[in-house]
């Protein structure tokens, strides 16, 4: 059944790339990437081919605030406010919530030792902190569910506004890079040494990234009538870490979402896929498309321009798609040469602009078997 869009009125990303969603995508349309080679950079010798901040842009982020904020506080901080310029959203009006997403939060506070670096990583620790100094009038509400975090939280948002509880929404999610993070990816084999190729044959693994975005949600349509209009999440419970082998829950989140929103598979100008250049996410996701009839839609990842942002992707590549979809364009998936996955998806590989452009889906998994989908759309208002 349709159900009511959540309208979209203000969106913000803060990646390697840069401060802002129309930077960010300016920058990746040129064919640049955040990733890197950071072996000899970070981490005492535990570098990665990844998109991460240097200390420098740490100290840039955090020089914003009086407060002692750890990293991934102030770069949560950074991108809310940002967000928030010039809206009369007020976060001490109780029709607004305040949702914060995260994978592992302030986890790299842990490996000081000290006695409360226990505290500084509970996620309930920073929600409380960054609720306080954005004046909330309650706590914020926690959204940590694998890499699938970021969507997660728009779909909550989505139905707190569809309820009536609220008449608004900002939700923020970022993610930071620390070595007990890399040391888990290490274990599992999933780094790429090099920039990753999400769908093509000679992918090797998924290259990790730092970064925060935020996504500001009404149930009253905005200046620009961009809205959430469907989403759906779904758990194929097939392994801790590895995602279904047919695409079949995937595949019914997407259908799910796409009834929510009242479209069609033709009408979808573009899939933003979750893509982690990994041999069995890309596998499963391209199954996931052609069972629900989205072979010939044009897909593309954001994952070779910053990287893997763990919890914090689902949004911050939404976002980004958001302003791909008001420009009318499609984006190229970046890495990608030779097909090398069994469904006859259709990759993107330029990009293309000017496109009377309605719809797009963006996917998401991850750990624990989660999966999600969301579609955002241009709506045309009274």
């Amino acid at each position: 059944m349709k159900t009511r869009p959540a309208y979209i009125l203000a969106h913000h990303v803060l990646t390697p790339l840069g401060s802002g969603t129309s930077t960010n995508l300016d920058i990746i349309a040129s064919g640049q990437t955040a990733v890197i080679d950071t072996r000899n950079q970070v981490f005492q010798g535990q570098g990665i081919c990844g998109a991460l901040f240097t200390e420098t842009d740490w100290e840039s982020i955090r020089s914003s605030f009086k407060e002692d904020l750890t990293n991934f506080e102030a770069m949560l901080m950074q991108s809310i406010q940002a967000a928030l310029t010039d809206t009369d959203f007020y976060l001490d009006d109780p029709g607004t919530v305040l949702i914060l997403a995260s994978t592992k939060g302030n986890i790299g506070e842990l490996q000081d030792g000290s006695e409360g670096a226990a505290a500084r990583a509970g996620l309930h620790e920073s929600a409380k902190k960054l609720g306080l100094l954005l004046n909330y009038h309650s706590r914020p509400l926690i959204i940590s569910n694998a890499c699938i975090s970021g969507m997660t939280a728009l779909l909550v948002a989505k139905r707190l506004l569809q309820s009536g509880q609220y008449r608004r929404a900002v939700v923020a999610g970022g993610d930071c890079i620390s070595p007990f993070i890399i040391a888990g990816f290490k274990s599992f084999q999933a780094l790429s040494p090099h920039v990753c190729k999400p769908f093509d044959k000679d992918r090797s693994g998924l290259n990790l990234g730092e970064g925060a975005a935020t996504i500001l949600l009404s149930s009253e349509p905005g200046r620009d009538s961009l809205a959430v209009t469907g989403g759906a999440s779904t758990n194929d419970a097939n392994h801790i870490s590895g995602p279904s082998r047919t695409g079949a829950e995937m595949a019914y989140a997407i259908q799910q979402a796409m009834k929510q929103a009242g479209v069609r598979p033709g009408e979808i100008g573009f899939i933003s896929a979750h893509g982690t250049a990994t041999p069995f996410n890309d596998e499963m996701e391209s199954k996931a498309f052609q069972q629900a009839e989205l072979e010939k839609v044009p897909a593309f990842s954001l994952k070779a321009s910053f990287g893997h942002t763990l919890g914090a992707a689902g949004l911050l590549e939404s976002a980004i798609s958001i302003e791909a979809l008001q420009r009318g364009w499609i984006l190229p998936s970046a890495g990608y040469l030779s097909h090398g996955v069994t469904a006859p998806v259709t990759i993107s590989t330029s990009l293309t602009k000017d496109l009377p452009l309605q719809h797009f889906l963006k996917t998401g998994s991850g750990f624990g078997g989660c999966n999600a989908a969301l579609v955002f759309s241009k709506i045309t208002t009274q």
